[in-house]
């Protein structure tokens, strides 16, 4: 299952996705969880599978590859789906002793599901298409009006960066740590649940040493660089929007106009 987690990875490729400003995407991402939030009925969901399909095939990304990264949500999305579809009141169409499921709870349910299943789909399609690089500089681009009230907008758009690259090197770090003790003898697979997570607690002190070492290189890296933070740093490659991201803006207000009016008038 570790090997499924894409966030945080990038998936190179040339795409008309690939090729948009990274604040362009940030944008999106941030409207599409809007959109999807919005959504309350069967029409602007359609909508947001349609938009979200489109992105998918435009990213150029294997739809496959994409979907791992659903793996380390299941068994979230399962407790959510059953919490929403047996504790709704309503309409009781199945009753089993204290189990019963609603009509609403049956509807409520199957939204939750698309909606936690699409915000993972597309977060995962903005960090595919875009570079750590350009996740930095997108997001200090995009809250540089906070510089005035004296916000560190470098150092924080820099974390975020890191921690999301962090992601994918972490899951590797694991997976090399469950295959060196499983060849001395450990077992991650046999037992209950609780035992299964007591056989995961030897993992955590060489992950912990790991973590530490991998943030002590990229310190000492950084520092052998001269970085002094975001006060006077110029850009080797700066933003610039061009004509294909002006037209993914009106695309994406005409999505987002399109699922609240969904909302509201059906």
């Amino acid at each position: 299952m570790l090997r499924e987690i894409t966030i945080g990875q990038y998936y190179p490729v040339d795409s008309v996705i690939h090729r948009l400003d990274p604040r362009t995407k940030l944008a999106g991402t941030l409207l599409f969880i809007v959109a999807l939030f919005c959504a309350d009925n069967p029409a602007g969901y359609i909508i947001i599978t349609l938009f979200l399909a489109a992105v998918v095939k435009l990213s150029r990304v294997p739809f496959s590859f994409i979907v791992r990264g659903l793996r380390a949500v299941l068994f979230l999305l399962l407790i959510s789906v059953c919490f929403n579809l047996f504790l709704t009141g309503g309409t009781v169409i199945w009753q089993f002793h204290f189990l019963k499921i609603t009509e609403e709870g049956l509807r409520l349910s199957v939204f939750m599901a698309l909606r936690l299943i699409y915000l993972v789909i597309g977060s995962s399609i903005m960090t595919l298409t875009t570079t750590p690089n350009q996740l930095t500089d997108g997001m200090e681009q995009g809250l540089r009006g906070l510089n005035r009230f004296h916000v560190p907008v470098h150092e924080i758009a820099m974390m975020m960066s890191i921690a999301l690259r962090f992601i994918p090197i972490l899951v590797e770090e694991t997976d090399k740590i469950m295959k060196a003790q499983m060849a001395r003898g450990a077992d991650f697979e046999s037992g209950g649940f609780m035992q299964r997570i007591k056989n995961m607690i030897p993992l955590l002190v060489p992950l912990f040493v790991a973590a530490f070492r991998r943030a002590t290189d990229l310190a000492m890296a950084m520092e052998a660089r001269c970085y002094r933070g975001g006060a006077g740093r110029t850009k080797m490659k700066p933003l610039h929007y061009s004509g294909r991201d002006r037209i993914a803006y009106v695309i994406l207000f005409a999505f987002v106009a399109a699922v609240i009016a969904a909302r509201i008038l059906l």
